[in-house]
């Protein structure tokens, strides 16, 4: 299995994932990542903090870059 890693983009820089995850394919790192950012965003909320501006780059076993999701993503804003 492919393992994937998944680092946190903030206005500061860079929170690097130094481990890793070994899933499936993309599809299912797509997933973890939308999970990942509502878990972040989760807690943030409850020490009063908003960081929806940021985001997850999903990367391969070789650091390439293959897919960024904005944290935004992962709501859905109702009424």
């Amino acid at each position: 299995m492919p393992k994937y890693y998944f680092h946190v983009l903030t206005s500061e820089g860079r929170v690097i994932d130094p481990e890793g995850t070994e899933l499936k394919d993309m599809d299912a790192a797509y997933i973890s990542a939308m999970e990942d950012a509502r878990a972040l965003m989760s807690e943030a909320i409850l020490e009063g903090r908003d960081i929806s501006s940021r985001r997850i780059e999903i990367c391969d076993e070789i650091g390439r870059p293959l897919q960024v999701v904005p944290f935004r993503s992962a709501l859905t804003i109702l009424d």
